[in-house]
């Protein structure tokens, strides 16, 4: 299995694509999943899925980490025409995975109890992000 999908984010945060993989693995058998966001102000994360306080909290610990370009304290970036939000989101997605491996077995990945995959967006804006998997049988 190899294809690229397309998700809409609503802006920043963590958007939960989970099941969108899943399905694809559907009669996969065992292998590795390989994902891969194309784009360079957003990123991949294997995180909790129970409690949408860890992804709030995230967010405002990245936003806290790496404040807008308008930022006083950012104002050594150079890299600002296409907004405040673009610099920043560009070093968050450096800091965080652009691609994820995962286990998989028996069609069905081996994440943990409470981890779910989610498209970090970084930009204010809402985005559609593309999203390359490949499953490699063992």
């Amino acid at each position: 299995m190899h294809e690229t999908f397309k998700i809409t984010t609503s802006g920043p945060g963590l958007h939960e694509i989970t099941a969108e993989v899943a399905a694809r693995l559907r009669g996969a058998g065992d292998g590795l999943v390989t994902l891969f966001i194309r784009h360079t102000s957003a990123s991949l994360l294997v995180q909790e899925n129970a409690d949408p306080d860890v992804r709030r909290d995230l967010v405002a610990y990245f936003d806290r980490l790496v404040p807008p370009s308008d930022t006083p304290a950012m104002s050594y970036l150079t890299h600002t025409y296409e907004g405040p939000d673009d610099m920043p989101a560009h070093i968050k997605a450096a800091m965080m995975p652009v691609s994820l491996s995962i286990p998989v077995i028996g069609g069905r990945m081996v994440l943990g109890t409470w981890q779910g995959i989610y498209v970090v967006e970084h930009r204010r804006r809402p985005h559609q992000r593309e999203v390359a998997a490949l499953f490699s049988a063992v």
